[in-house]
């Protein structure tokens, strides 16, 4: 059987599971029957020596990084260790990585990337508390904070630690197929079905919570009614506050505006029983408070750049019969 390089970076203070996440899938993969591929998988660092996580936990390497043969695919995952990196790291990065056929980071490890100039010109993501660091420190990549993971070319990044297994299974799904991925995704107790649009929070996380008492209520009150009447008016009067000051407090508490908040609410929910449930698309575009499959459709579109069908088709949890 072929098989391809997976190389996997090791350093002082990497973070474990962002190691072992990627690690398992790719695992994972070499026990999928009747794969047209294999891989082997090795850890190195820089001197072929033992790390220490960031957790305390020490890992030991295959091997050193510079004795290693040129991988199909290249890993760097995040940790402490990448917010000040050594510079060997770097240079050997630099040095190795246009070689390699896929780039991958797992959370902070897009830092180091970055430091590079290996992601210069390109569209990357990493953890949402170190998005804004990465496009200040390093202008000529585009950020973009909301995806759990962003491909480009043979460029791949990823945000935090459970966004590194999504990504992974991603991979191995471009290279075996799907139903090998499941069967990956099913043995380590994950969901095949989170998309790299999908945003690294909920619209809860998201967002901030108000300060004062009435808006958070509101704020909970969308999201236990997606389907209900979600207006401006609707909501100034559970507010007890005009239209207009409800606009401002809440865009002001919660940095977002009410129509943007309850949009994000409902494509949120609708995703959710597309991926959980087995009721057809017009009765979640009615619980989802788009109305009609169609609203919902453009809504979908416009925001994740698929219909609700193929979204259900390709996340759906496994066993799942729709109406």
């Amino acid at each position: 059987m072929p098989e391809r390089n997976v190389l996997i970076a090791l350093f002082d203070g990497v973070q474990s599971l962002d190691v072992t996440g990627p690690l398992e899938v790719f695992a994972g993969a070499n026990q999928c029957p009747a794969a047209p591929i294999g891989y082997r998988i090795r850890t190195a660092s820089l001197d072929g020596g033992p790390v220490r996580t960031s957790s305390g936990l020490t890992l030991v390497p295959d091997g050193v990084l510079r004795d290693e043969p040129g991988p199909h695919t290249l890993i760097v995952p995040g940790g402490e260790g990448t917010l000040d990196p050594d510079p060997a790291l770097v240079d050997w990065l630099r040095a190795s990585a246009p070689s390699a056929e896929r780039l991958v980071s797992v959370c902070s490890g897009a830092l180091v990337l970055a430091a590079a100039g290996l992601l210069d010109g390109h569209r990357a993501t990493t953890h949402w508390s170190l998005c804004d660091r990465l496009a200040r420190d390093h202008p000529d990549v585009e950020v973009d904070p909301e995806p759990i993971f962003v491909r480009d070319g043979r460029l791949a990044t990823s945000a935090g630690v459970t966004a590194g297994i999504d990504l992974a299974l991603a991979l191995v799904e471009d290279d075996l197929g799907r139903d090998a991925a499941l069967t990956i995704a099913r043995h380590l107790v994950v969901f095949l079905r989170r998309p790299g649009n999908q945003s690294q929070f909920s619209v809860q996380i998201a967002t901030q919570t108000a300060q004062r008492r009435p808006l958070r209520e509101v704020q909970q009150w969308i999201s236990e009614h997606p389907g209900g009447d979600l207006s401006v008016e609707a909501l100034a009067a559970r507010a007890r506050l005009s239209p207009r000051q409800f606009a401002r407090a809440f865009r002001a508490e919660t940095g977002t505006t009410p129509g943007r908040y309850v949009e994000r609410v409902r494509i949120e929910h609708a995703r959710r029983l597309l991926e959980d449930t087995v009721e057809g698309v017009a009765e979640i575009s009615r619980a989802s408070g788009y109305g009609t499959p169609e609203a919902m459709r453009r809504a979908f579109v416009k925001t994740l750049g698929t219909a609700p069908a193929e979204y259900r088709r390709r996340f759906r949890a496994p066993g799942t019969t729709v109406h």
